[in-house]
């Protein structure tokens, strides 16, 4: 007896075994976990409805309370392995992100060759795979390790240590790069001399995001590596200042270029680095309507209530602080970047976004967005990610660039500056903000401008997820009231009674 449910018809348990997730935990790290133990969940509860079928109902019944029992299990274990937990209950160490579940930025490091007695020579390259997360210039990219010995570094091209540590133990005539235990690395910038650059290197620290460029969406450097055993020691600790880095694994070894044959690295180690979730908000989104006069503001203290501006105070600094952007005693750019000072307001954001519905045409309607910068800084590569039920209609952009995200539901966009037109986001003041509109094809079963329907859903600024109005706020229609009023069983009850007395 066939049994239909959400997925295709199953014919038995062998097609639902095939098509059940996976347990045991992966090896890619706490966010692989939080996801496969969310999707276990949500198959079980899924697969409830299956619990009707004839002679299968005992064993959907055993497998359905295996998947959540197994999917709690795995939740709370993550769970209680940090006790800091964000929305939802997930880790802050480890949020996954719904827009971009599998985005993070793969470290690679492969051995190319061996020098002399105790060294070989290292390329480092660190790929952003994230669909609209990037690191601006300011604070630049910066990635750490711990050497599993006594490791030290000769030489190094495309990038620099920010700290040398103590070479007194080295005893040679000249002076290794960095004797650090825990060294830290830092982008070179496009002016650096070229016998210390290499490919893909000196951007100042840029790392763009795949989609918005994907030629400065890779950083590497080479470096000269002593005082290493053979074969080498893995390197501890990959860090990266906001994300969370899985153990370094040995993987196949990477093909390298060479001439006109390419040939394969001695050894290659891979981690995958996952973004954190942040503590505070950095953005807030406001609303407004050509139908309705009231401008629906950004929540008050939407990014910080710890801080309130004092009489005739203009600039404020959030004063909660997310550790886990901070290279602990290493005063980084990427601090600095943290605790730039911003014009007060009741919402207390450094970043605002605008989103107003401006016209209605017969076969059309229009909205604008602007994004108002309140730092006293630039955002050199910003971006905007919108979530909007009618992007499937989008027919044009007018100020920005703009591509469909490849995300189910298909209802996502994101959106950057024209470069050397509006790429960079001017620091607070006159100049201090980009603004776009768009057009939008009406599709008769899906547009309304009633229930907030012609606002975003969601909206992220430079990957950080803006706090949105309260829904009840959203601009009504002038007759909403009204409507709202004629619905009332009361009222109704009340003019009955009227008519029947008059």
């Amino acid at each position: 007896m066939a049994v239909t449910g959400s997925l295709t018809t199953i014919k038995g348990t062998d097609a639902l075994s095939r098509q059940m997730p996976k347990s045991g935990f992966t090896k890619t790290g706490i966010c692989s976990n939080l996801l496969s133990a969310s999707q276990s969940s949500a198959y079980a509860l899924n697969h409830i409805n299956y619990l009707r079928a004839g002679r299968f109902k005992l064993v959907y019944l055993v497998v359905v309370w295996r998947l959540l029992l197994e999917g709690l299990f795995r939740f709370w274990q993550e769970r209680g392995s940090d006790g800091d937990t964000g929305p939802g209950g997930l880790s802050r160490d480890c949020a996954v992100d719904p827009l971009d579940q599998r985005g993070s930025i793969v470290v690679t490091w492969d051995i190319l060759n061996w020098y002399q007695g105790d060294g070989y020579v290292a390329s480092v390259k660190i790929e952003n795979q994230q669909l609209y997360r990037h690191i601006e210039a300011r604070p630049g990219w910066s990635f750490g390790w711990e050497w599993s010995k006594e490791e030290v570094i000769w030489e190094v091209q495309g990038a620099q240590a920010i700290d040398q540590g103590d070479c007194a133990r080295v005893e040679e005539e000249n002076s290794p790069h960095s004797c650090h235990p825990r060294p830290v690395m830092i982008d070179l910038q496009p002016e650096a001399p070229g016998t210390l650059q290499t490919a893909n290197c000196c951007r100042g620290g840029v790392l763009s995001s795949a989609v918005q460029d994907p030629s400065t969406s890779i950083a590497s450097f080479v470096m000269k590596v002593g005082l290493a055993r053979r074969p080498p020691d893995v390197p501890l600790s990959f860090s990266i200042p906001g994300y969370s880095c899985s153990t370094p694994t040995n993987v196949t070894s990477s093909l390298i270029p060479d001439g006109q044959h390419g040939r394969r690295a001695y050894m290659t180690w891979q981690s995958s680095c996952t973004y954190k979730l942040r503590r505070t908000p950095s953005c807030c989104v406001s609303f407004s309507s050509f139908y309705n006069p009231d401008v629906v503001p950004c929540k008050d203290c939407a990014c910080d209530c710890t801080q309130k501006p004092k009489a005739g105070e203009r600039l404020c600094n959030i004063s909660s602080t997310d550790d886990g952007f901070q290279t602990p005693g290493i005063a980084t750019a990427l601090n600095l970047h943290k605790q730039a000072p911003f014009q007060c307001s009741k919402d207390m954001c450094p970043i605002k976004i605008h989103w107003h519905v401006k016209n209605n045409y017969k076969g059309y309607w229009r909205s604008k967005v602007s994004i108002l910068n309140r730092h006293l800084q630039n955002y050199t590569h910003w971006n905007l990610v919108v979530q909007h039920p009618n992007f499937k209609q989008l027919k044009e952009v007018f100020s920005f660039n703009s591509t469909r995200l490849p995300i189910h539901g298909d209802d996502t966009n994101m959106f950057w500056g024209i470069r050397s037109y509006n790429d960079m986001l001017l620091e607070a003041g006159e100049n201090g903000v980009v603004q776009s509109e768009m057009l939008f094809q009406k599709d008769p079963s899906l547009f309304s401008l009633s229930k907030g329907w012609a606002f975003p859903h969601k909206v992220l600024f430079n990957g950080e997820e803006c706090v949105l109005p309260a829904p009840d706020s959203y601009p009504g229609l002038p007759n909403a009231a009204r409507q709202s009023l004629l619905h009332s069983p009361f009222l109704l009850l009340l003019l009955l009674l009227v008519n029947l007395l008059v």
